[in-house]
């Protein structure tokens, strides 16, 4: 269960209650014995984009933007 604390002595301790939080403790800031607020540590991002990854793995012919043949294209626009 989450510990509750006043939100005056979450002022005064906020470093220590936020060091709590990032080692997994939940701690609930109250106003006037009110729970206004929940401090709790934050998931870590999984992955991170990575530029140039796939840099001498991909392989694009010379004429990959040639026009395509009169057949592929007529299927394309709907010709049999």
């Amino acid at each position: 269960m989450a510990e509750t604390v006043n939100i005056y002595v979450a002022k005064t301790q906020l470093s220590r209650l936020v060091d709590r939080a990032r080692e997994g403790e939940e701690i609930v800031i109250a106003r006037n014995g009110r729970p206004v607020a929940r401090l709790c540590a934050l998931v870590p991002e999984t992955s991170r984009i990575t530029f140039g990854r796939l840099k001498g793995a991909v392989h694009l012919a010379a004429d990959f933007d040639a026009p395509l043949p009169a057949e592929v294209l007529g299927s394309f626009e709907g010709e049999a």
